[in-house]
């Protein structure tokens, strides 16, 4: 291990999703979020990644025609401090009866466990749509039923609906997000139902609830797929959704009850009722 890393601090005004998804597509390794950015470790220097991030900031402003922030700070870092840096970054978080904490840190005795190993995972808990989902799985979901986690990245809401006494199957297209649910599963002691790699169309049953924490320009290419999987009665939460894009995502959603809407910051979740 060398002695020393870079470490590449990014701050961005807006659009963060469309940024993560950024980094996702085009870095060599791995990033973590932050309120208002990333944080960017390697043993290489990152002056290509910022060209890059600013070569894309560009392209977002004139495409939405709107000034967009970006900051950049690029800094040396002794390896010795990697570690425990990161460590102290990702805090225990308890959404209502769920408490997340990362594998170094103690259960909660009082409630619903959910320890996740940050290297595997590509959602903490931490942001707004993923703690509205788990608030909303809570909520509507009993022991016994039968859900299907589209899009399940490193496993969080998943997990959560079996150690409720739900029944899960659960799918992604992207392998990676698919060996995280996978390890973060057996680090809980719990196991899906089916865990697939692809989309929701590839499972012919219908459930009790489904969940779909993606962005809104997916949730309605593939909103016939999410209503042809729910039962009569089913409940559809839908998440990662940009207030802006609100009226766009239920337009493709129409037929369905629109139960409760749970906004933070600029996120929103909808639950649905089909019948």
């Amino acid at each position: 291990m060398q002695e020393s890393y870079f470490e590449l601090v990014v701050k961005v005004s807006s659009c963060h999703a469309l940024f993560s998804d950024f980094l996702n597509d085009t870095l060599p390794v791995g990033f973590e979020e932050i309120d208002d950015g990333f944080i960017i470790r390697s043993e290489d220097e990152l002056d290509t990644i910022v060209w890059g991030l600013e070569q894309f900031t560009e392209a977002l402003q004139k495409a939405l025609g709107k000034n967009i922030e970006l900051e950049c700070i690029q800094t040396k870092q002794k390896n010795s401090d990697w570690v425990e840096s990161y460590q102290q970054s990702i805090s225990p978080l308890q959404i209502d009866n769920f408490y997340i904490h990362p594998t170094w840190s103690e259960e909660n005795p009082e409630l619903i466990n959910i320890a996740i190993n940050p290297a595997l995972a590509f959602g903490t808990g931490h942001h707004p749509t993923t703690a509205s989902s788990l608030k909303a799985i809570g909520k509507y979901v009993v022991s016994g039923a039968k859900l299907l986690d589209v899009g399940c990245g490193s496993g969080i809401l998943g997990i959560g609906a079996i150690k409720i006494g739900a029944e899960v199957d659960a799918c992604d297209t992207d392998i990676i997000s698919v060996e995280n649910t996978r390890e973060n599963a057996i680090l809980n002691g719990v196991a899906f139902s089916n865990l697939w790699e692809g989309s929701c169309s590839a499972s012919e049953k219908q459930y009790d609830v489904v969940v779909a924490n993606i962005v809104a320009d997916v949730l309605t290419f593939i909103a016939k797929d999410l209503k042809s999987a729910l039962k009569e009665s089913g409940v559809l939460i839908l998440s990662g959704i940009l207030d802006k894009h609100e009226k766009k995502v239920l337009s493709f959603y129409k037929e369905l009850e629109l139960l409760e809407r749970i906004a933070q910051d600029e996120w929103v979740t909808l639950i649905l009722k089909k019948g």
